[in-house]
């Protein structure tokens, strides 16, 4: 059935949802800090727990940024 399908680019293919993903980054970021009221006792939980959701943030940050600028499609 390839005579009946339309022709196109596959950059004309984007996947997913961008705003959908910023939002699911930013809870993510969110619950990995609401971890830090735990009942662990050592400080290297903590390091990961706010390095990780910092990580998170720089990118939908840095995405937002590049996309405002023109930088990113």
């Amino acid at each position: 059935m390839a005579g009946s399908e339309p022709v196109t680019a596959p950059d004309q293919h984007k996947p997913g949802h961008r705003k959908a993903g910023r939002i699911g980054a930013v809870l993510t970021a969110l619950v990995l800090l609401a971890m830090l009221c735990g009942n662990h006792e050592g400080r290297v939980e903590d390091i990961w727990l706010i390095g990780l959701a910092a990580l998170l943030l720089l990118i939908v940050i840095g995405d937002v940024v590049l996309r405002r600028n023109g930088l990113r499609h």
